[in-house]
């Protein structure tokens, strides 16, 4: 819990998510509850301004202006992007004599063994700018041999002469004594006091040597990209009037501060994404359903995640800038704690086209922002998702983003007729109803496989559906994934926003400490939790109070002789024997939910330890209930194409923040709200509950 100002009983927060398309705020009055919202086009040439505006607007409708909010979190896809685009600083790598190459040689496994011009992503760091220097540690962390500090020197000043500003240190086995890397920073930074400096020792002190050497390398090239950001949004804000405390939202789907994030932009790489998995796993709890598929898709892209009993599964092992999308290995390995997700290029401002065998395909190529959909009026041309939306009579033209935002319908007409009606030989609306379904069964398709992966059964899950495209495409999505019954949370154009103000202060430790479990003493427990638990308490904002820290703790385990590690999450309570007993007997829950089974014989071998910990913030219970309303809150009907008779009907439209909680009423309905909308098909039972989540019932085709 963050320590709150004595002046003041009104705590405000703002959450602010910055997306391919549009730029999401959402305002808490944590006292009462009260919520505010605000949604704007994104500013690629410079996301700052968009920022600016969003809480320029949100000011402008209360008391105090931004001088009145106390904390600010933020997302970005500022370092992700940085990565993929390959648009972060020149950097520098100094590695022990004999690994330059390893970001090159990387594990020599091949991702697709029957590609016979297969190809990997190119290192961010050049060979020539990769500079060896002479010292040696044993894997225990015992001195071999000492470090050339000559040789250090040399390779900096190389590095200097080439117009580094960031430089990225990752010597051998340095995760058990950090004591060279420290002395290369020292003499770093007296040769290049401006330049940033990454040690592998504080980015990521884990065994794996082309694993953390990826990782300090990422952290290294966006790390003067995200400073430059961080501070330039800030005196944004503080231009404003913006006094308060500003957190980052981590990809663990927890926050820290920003001083942290422009220490370690490594650990904001995927923070958007895990944002929307917190919301969705707020309102699940919420309304009490355990296993929840959770379902993001906004203009860009559309993200799936697993969240069981109310809480986002994370993973250690991540890629990004990949070479073939959907093909594990093919992109740059980053080991940090991220949501477990799967990210699809499909979102509303996804592009259709004609293959040149007579096919619609749709994505990954999206219009953004800028020029954004046909529809948007802004000079695109290519026919996108939203453009279908329109077209199919999901979307009203007046009422997009409150009214503030009127759509074309003529524009995404004449799009889809010229680029696939015509050519195809079909109708405009056959041709946007290819649209819609296509990008749905894309998505169905890849949400199989990531369930599957995790042993689960989509047909087992609810699905909570946000973004601003995501509740016009969610009922159909469940019914191609068997779902029966579809969550939307109030707000859920903005609920990445809302994720990080529910989201809590958290940082996560790990420790490679290589040995069998059999030889897990006490003693060596203690030592090594101990060590993370001070560098929890270091790398925590300083405004937490310790008192309401809460610890998690896991190990990476394996079978001896195999190749890939599980993650045994245990409770550190009761004696020694207690806490062995709890280790192996979740380790072994997972590995036989992972995989079907156990050996009970073989010896168990402890690869890294880990500490997460993390400080709910205080939020009032308010999550935006319906209040004053009334029925149904029908206002009319509007022709639409239903997907499950795969006819034109008349939907009932209704305004959300009209209909009453616990009142019940029939698909085909269109439930509107001002960042988004809710598509229902017919046979289906609708109701708003206690909460102000909208919860959809689906009929099976052919039920009545």
């Amino acid at each position: 819990m963050l320590a709150r100002p004595a002046r003041r009983t009104v705590v405000i927060t703002i959450g602010s998510d910055i997306g391919g398309t549009f730029t999401d705020f959402v305002e808490v009055n944590e006292t009462d509850g009260e919520i505010r919202v605000y949604k704007t086009l994104t500013t690629p040439d410079d996301p700052s301004r968009a920022i600016e505006q969003g809480v320029a607007e949100l000011a402008g409708g209360r008391d105090g202006g931004m001088a009145a909010v106390d904390v600010m979190v933020h997302g970005t896809t500022l370092v992700i992007n940085a990565v993929i685009e390959r648009k972060g600083a020149r950097t520098g790598l100094i590695t022990t004599r004999g690994f330059r190459d390893v970001l090159e040689i990387g594990r020599e496994k091949r991702f697709d063994a029957y590609d016979l011009q297969i190809e990997y992503p190119q290192p961010l760091v050049p060979r020539y700018l990769r500079m060896e220097v002479d010292e040696r540690l044993h894997a225990t962390g015992a001195v071999v041999a000492g470090l050339d500090e000559a040789s250090v020197r040399t390779a900096v000043q190389a590095l200097k002469d080439e117009g580094c500003e960031s430089l990225a240190v990752c010597l051998l086995h340095a995760y058990r004594n950090p004591a060279h890397e420290r002395r290369v920073r020292e003499i770093a930074q007296e040769m290049m006091p401006d330049c940033r400096i990454s040690l592998s020792s504080d980015v990521l002190p884990e065994m794996k040597e082309y694993e953390r050497t990826t990782t300090t390398v990422v952290n290294a090239y966006a790390k003067p990209v995200a400073s430059r950001y961080l501070s330039k949004l800030q005196d944004r804000l503080r231009g404003k009037g913006f006094k308060g405390e500003m957190l980052m939202m981590m990809s663990s789907g927890g926050i820290n501060s920003v001083d942290f994030a422009r220490e370690f932009p490594v650990q904001i790489i995927e923070s958007g994404p895990a944002a929307g998995t917190l919301g969705a796993a707020h309102f699940a709890r919420l309304a009490q359903l355990d296993k929840v598929l959770a379902f993001d898709m906004g203009g860009t892209t559309a993200k799936l995640a697993l969240v069981e009993n109310g809480h986002a599964a994370l993973t250690n092992d991540f890629e990004v800038a990949h070479v073939h999308r959907f093909k594990p290995g093919s992109g740059i390995p980053v080991r940090v704690s991220v949501v477990d997700l799967i990210e699809i290029g499909a979102g509303g401002g996804s592009i259709a086209r004609r293959t040149p065998v007579g096919t619609l395909q749709v994505g990954p190529r999206s219009a953004s922002a800028v020029p954004g959909p046909a529809c948007y009026g802004q000079g695109g041309t290519d026919p996108t998702v939203s453009d279908a939306d329109l077209v199919l009579g999901y979307l009203d033209p007046a009422h997009f983003l409150g009214g503030r935002m009127a759509l074309d319908k003529a524009a995404a007409e004449r799009a889809i007729d010229a680029t696939l009606a015509s050519p195809l030989g079909i109708s405009t609306e056959e041709a946007a109803f290819g649209v819609h379904a296509i990008v749905n069964e894309n998505m169905a398709s890849a949400a199989k496989a990531y369930v599957s992966e995790k042993g689960e059964n989509p047909k087992s899950c609810a699905l909570v559906a946000f973004g601003g495209a995501g509740p016009v495409h969610a009922c159909d999505l469940a019914a191609r994934l068997g779902i029966r019954t579809v969550l939307i949370p109030p707000r859920a154009g903005v609920a990445a926003a809302f994720g990080m103000i529910v989201a809590p202060v958290m940082y996560a430790a790990v420790r490679s400490r290589r040995m069998l479990f059999k030889d897990l003493s006490a003693d060596k427990l203690d030592a090594v939790f101990s060590e993370m638990f001070q560098e929890c308490r270091e790398r925590l904002p300083g405004t937490v109070n310790a008192e309401q820290v809460e610890y998690e703790y896991s190990v990476d385990m394996r079978y001896l002789g195999q190749g890939y590690d599980v993650t045994a999450t245990f409770a550190k309570d009761g004696g020694h024997e207690a806490v062995l007993a709890a280790i192996r007997a979740s380790f072994e829950d997972t590995y036989r939910r992972l995989y079907g089974r156990i050996f009970q014989a073989l010896p168990l071998e402890i690869m890294n330890f880990r500490v997460t910990a993390s400080a709910q913030r205080r939020i009032a219970s308010g999550t935006g209930a319906t209040r004053a309303a009334e029925g149904d809150g029908k206002i009319g009907t509007r022709r639409a194409f239903c997907t499950r008779t795969r006819q034109w009907m008349d939907f009932g439209v209704h305004r959300r923040a009209e209909i009453a909680p616990g009142q019940p009423f029939p698909g085909p309905a269109i439930v509107e709200e001002n960042e988004s909308t809710t598509v229902v098909p017919s046979g289906s039972r609708i109701h708003v509950d206690a909460h102000g989540s909208l919860i959809i019932e689906l009929s099976h085709q052919g039920e009545a």
